[in-house]
């Protein structure tokens, strides 16, 4: 594949953070696992993907996310927020919020519904990128930006809805490698000025968790694939911090025993640069981004043990449908061609099998919520855990 040429500022950029990942290879004796490069790739201060000054999402950028791609995906999911903050407290946390679209356009259809937050705090690490969204909400929706505050942390205790759109397809992954003799963790290493996947036996909780995943699942010899532990990490710890309320979650993933099919033998990892997807984490690094599916059945094992109840899980296609996707479109006459078509064609994206529909999966998990939530209407689907 022929990807586009960079800059040459966006080259310097990439050769200072090769730079800074080699130094920490130095440091840690020759190699350092997966998980540790994807994390400086992406979060190094300054240096790193999300934490640098490149343009990210929509057209302009490497990738579009639903919020991107249309209005309807907002005004559809605010049906479940509107009954999420209703159920708990009229606060909402939107972590990781991109490039704002998605806070701007749910701000805008939560006031039309009559259902605004009191306030609604957006966990942003990246200066850029918190600039960028106040850009865009106040461009939007000015008068309502004073609803709006940044954090940098996890606050102690919250009430209300905690909204992560596509966050833990780009959480750090360890690579594991599974074969006759055991299971090794795949790193990195720098030979002849070059980086290089080198394995290792794996140790400590991924070697406890590699092994117990080949026990559930038998992954043949040879078998590659991601382990996250730091999105299961993540999710527990926002049970030890939520009252009453719930996470939604939204991103592309499996549940386990689909993740580590026998045919999905070279694991999820994906790169996206300039709209152009591919297999290569070390190609540029600081210039493209680096994900992996999520396996839904850990999310909701870590959730469960750490106090969290599962509220729904079911495809992106049926939460949306079930949230009233028809009824946002029916808001925009089919005789209108110029205003409809591009309506109609975003939704298709978002609910066709062929397209974000079947990939994309969202959960919810909780606490203190009792009555059934309405995007999950078609049927609780955690039998398919």
């Amino acid at each position: 594949m022929t990807l586009p040429a960079p800059t040459s500022e966006a080259l310097a950029f990439s050769a200072a953070l090769s730079d800074h990942l080699v130094r920490e290879i130095d440091a840690g004796g020759g190699w350092i696992g997966f998980d540790r490069f994807m994390d400086l790739a992406l979060y190094a201060p300054a240096k790193g993907y999300y934490s640098g000054g490149a343009h990210k999402f929509g057209a302009a950028g490497d990738f579009v996310t639903a919020p991107e791609l249309s209005p309807v995906f907002a005004q559809t999911l605010a049906a479940q927020v509107r009954q999420i903050l209703a159920l708990s407290a009229p606060q909402i946390i939107e972590v990781g919020a991109g490039s704002g679209q998605l806070a701007a356009d749910l701000l805008r259809e939560l006031e039309l519904r009559g259902g605004l937050p009191e306030s609604y705090a957006i966990l942003e690490l990246s200066g850029e990128l918190q600039a960028r969204q106040r850009q865009v909400i106040a461009a939007q929706v000015p008068h309502l930006l004073s609803r709006v505050s940044w954090l940098e942390r996890l606050p102690e205790r919250f009430a209300g809805l905690v909204l992560a759109n596509e966050v833990l397809d780009a959480m750090p992954v360890h690579l594991v490698v599974w074969n006759e003799t055991g299971v090794a963790e795949r790193g990195v290493a720098v030979t002849h000025g070059q980086f290089a996947w080198v394995d290792r036996p794996a140790s400590g909780r991924l070697r406890e968790r590699a092994l117990a995943l080949a026990a559930e699942c038998a992954m043949p010899p040879g078998y590659l694939s991601e382990v996250s532990l730091a999105a299961g990490a993540w999710v527990a710890e926002w049970a030890a911090r939520l009252g009453c309320g719930a996470l939604l979650l939204i991103d592309y993933g499996f549940p386990r025993r689909e993740y580590y099919h026998p045919q999905r033998s070279a694991g999820t990892l994906m790169c996206h640069y300039r709209h152009h997807a591919h297999g290569e984490p070390f190609y540029l690094p600081g210039l493209q981004d680096i994900t992996a599916h999520v396996d839904f059945t850990a999310i909701v094992e870590s959730a469960c043990s750490a106090g969290l109840d599962l509220l729904g899980y079911g495809t992106q296609s049926s939460f949306l449908l079930d949230c009233g996707l028809a009824a946002v479109l029916a808001r925009t006459p089919s005789s209108d061609a110029r205003r409809y078509l591009p309506l109609a064609s975003a939704a298709n994206k978002l609910v066709s099998p062929a397209e974000m529909g079947e990939l994309f999966k969202v959960m919810a998990l909780g606490k203190g919520i009792a009555e059934p939530l309405l995007g999950f209407a078609s049927g609780d689907r955690s039998r398919t855990l």
